[in-house]
């Protein structure tokens, strides 16, 4: 029931502007047909032997994903790992505190004119842009869940001698893993965002580079398919990401159920 409300909401929403849209005549507001019509035409009207897409699609679809992933994975190893030291150690959280504050204020757009002197325009520009604007959700959330490991676990691994590697990876890690999941999700939709920004900076290809475009040559409806395009893009990354979440903390929703 809830899942057919859910698809009722959406429709009526559809529903709505569509009629609104048609209403107004206003060509900078498509119908959501001619939307849909003009990512068909883009994207979604190649050979069923390649899921349909385009040759638009392969060649700016899937170099974007590969950006977006790139600097997400990029992101989450070195937040992870940084955020599982510092959450073990108050005196090296107290030293870096400000810095931390500090860089995680600064908006990642903002830097792109200095990534662009620094890296150039390309693939180095993009992960950097994308690494530094995401590694801030998964490293707070790693070093959350590094603090606030239960006692009860800490004096288990004490009473079993096990070394400060085995604790980390027994101990720290499994129970700190439902704050830094919360974290990479997080993290995973501002990469989404970073990846189409920085495709605006010297790009030849991509979404953003797609967007770009279609804004130059007033294309409208072009400029609403992609921006739908980018939401769809989200709401499958996002559910994808639940669904290894689920999977991979199972053992901490019987845990916590059993408790």
């Amino acid at each position: 029931m809830i899942a057919l409300a859910r698809i009722g909401v959406v429709a009526a929403v559809l529903v709505v502007w569509e009629v609104v849209t048609r209403a107004l005549q206003d060509n900078d507001f498509p119908p959501p047909t001619v939307i849909v019509q003009k990512m068909h035409e883009l994207w979604f009207s190649g050979p069923a032997g390649r899921l349909f897409l385009t040759d638009d699609a392969v060649a700016n679809m899937l170099p974007s994903l590969g950006r977006m992933f790139g600097g997400w994975v990029l992101a989450a190893v070195i937040g992870v790992i940084l955020g599982m030291l510092l959450g073990r150690s108050r005196v090296a959280t107290d030293y870096v505190d400000a810095l931390i504050e500090f860089g995680r204020a600064i908006p990642p757009p903002l830097l792109l004119p200095a990534f662009l002197v620094v890296f150039h325009a390309g693939l180095r520009l993009q992960l950097a842009t994308i690494v530094f604007g995401v590694i801030w959700p998964v490293l707070l959330n790693s070093i959350d869940g590094a603090k606030s490991v239960d006692r009860g676990y800490l004096d288990t691994a004490t009473v079993f001698a096990l070394t400060r590697t085995q604790r980390l990876r027994l101990v720290v890690i499994p129970a700190a893993s439902p704050k830094i999941f919360a974290g990479l999700r997080l993290s995973l939709s501002l990469a989404l965002i970073l990846m189409v920004i920085s495709e605006l900076f010297g790009s030849t290809d991509g979404i953003g580079y797609q967007l770009l475009q279609a804004q130059r040559s007033f294309d409208t409806p072009g400029v609403w398919a992609t921006i739908a395009l980018l939401g769809l893009l989200g709401c499958t990354v996002n559910a994808l990401f639940v669904v290894a979440e689920n999977r991979l903390l199972v053992w901490q929703r019987q845990a916590t159920r059993t408790a």
